[in-house]
């Protein structure tokens, strides 16, 4: 999902931009290997400087930034498509924050191990409710139930 925005390049000595509605969407990414405490992974656009990121951080969401490193993601082209042409998935830039001293991020649990009684008590009453709406009538006298009179 590239965008092509035409993006001015940062000189020296050049007025900062301002962020009020940006176009960049950025993702926060559980990094692969163990990081430490204070620094935070994120998948950035391509057209995306540290400047913007730093920027992005600290004005938009109020985080204290001290670092930015950023690095090109080069996507892999081993696919092929009917037509026996490569099909190269497209690259991205990953960016490591590191965080002011003394803040830490701990990436958050999005998928908490749910208590089994709490799980037990909801599948009982989803069989019940199965089984009260299967059992046969008994004043139809063995008709089956889709065999309306």
């Amino acid at each position: 999902m590239a965008r092509n925005v035409l993006y001015p390049l940062y000189q020296l000595g050049g007025p900062q931009l301002r962020v009020f509605r940006t176009n960049f969407f950025i993702q926060l990414v559980r990094p692969g290997v163990a990081q430490p405490e204070d620094t935070v992974q994120f998948r950035i656009p391509m057209e995306m400087t540290r400047v913007d990121l730093r920027n992005y951080l600290e004005r938009i969401y109020g985080v204290p930034v001290a670092a930015v490193r950023t690095r090109v993601q080069h996507g892999p082209g081993r696919k092929r498509d009917h037509r026996n042409v490569r099909v190269k998935t497209p690259d991205y830039k990953v960016a490591y924050v590191q965080l002011a001293h003394g803040q830490t991020f701990t990436f958050p649990d999005l998928f908490p191990e749910k208590t089994p009684g709490a799980e037990d008590s909801a599948r009982e009453e989803l069989l019940e409710e199965q089984r009260r709406r299967q059992s046969s009538d008994p004043r139809r006298g063995g008709v089956p139930g889709w065999f309306g009179l």
